[in-house]
């Protein structure tokens, strides 16, 4: 669940504040960045413009109650923009480079051996679709709670996190079956698919 980043008065509405928050939220945001777009650099240009609309509104958006919320919807907006874009082309990175990120989920951790299949994979959904699974797995953010960052019907959420996770689960099962059985990236791709399993079970339990 996205918790905001607070004092026991709450997050203050100045510089020092933003920075506060930045410096625990960059990271993860960054990620989440990287795992829709698919490419470290266009991961850091999409958090820039997340970084200067969130701060240029910075007193408001805090006096809301909801800077993780708000900056999801930010996110998701820069991103979906950048898939608009003529000059857009998509990347894949071999080798993610190293950083720190004590504040991602658990859930994400767990596939992170699989990134470059998983990324493979992430790359074939829809832009809307890759948005509400990245949530999903980083935040581990309900239905609800997805629909509200976002602003949209949660039926519409859980359809799109519905069939972007069946289309990831069919992706990553072809790539398995592909490389050579008894590999280690056969196994981590059995163990990601596994959690898509899990996760597809509990968007269901929501009918």
């Amino acid at each position: 669940m996205s918790v905001d980043v607070r004092s026991a008065s709450g997050p203050t509405p100045d510089e020092e504040g933003f920075r506060h928050w930045l410096s625990v939220r960059g990271t993860q945001l960054r990620r989440k960045a990287y795992l829709m777009s698919g490419d470290w650099h266009a991961a850091d240009d999409i958090c820039q413009d997340v970084f200067i609309q969130l701060y240029s509104k910075w007193a408001k958006v805090v006096k809301g109650g909801n800077v993780d919320g708000y900056a999801n919807r930010v996110l998701v907006g820069c991103y979906v923009d950048t898939t608009r874009r003529p000059w857009r082309r998509e990347r894949v990175t071999d080798t993610p480079p190293e950083f720190s990120d004590p504040s991602a989920d658990d859930a994400i951790n767990r596939v992170d051996g699989a990134d470059e299949s998983l990324q493979r994979a992430l790359a074939s959904l829809p832009a809307n679709q890759r948005a509400v699974v990245v949530l999903r797995f980083t935040d581990d953010l309900t239905v609800e709670e997805i629909a509200h960052e976002l602003g949209i019907p949660a039926g519409t959420v859980k359809s799109r996190l519905s069939r972007g996770i069946e289309s990831l689960r069919t992706a990553l099962t072809i790539e398995a079956a592909e490389v050579a059985a008894g590999s280690s990236t056969v196994q981590t791709m059995h163990t990601t698919t596994e959690i898509l399993d899990t996760t597809t079970r509990g968007v269901e339990s929501l009918s």
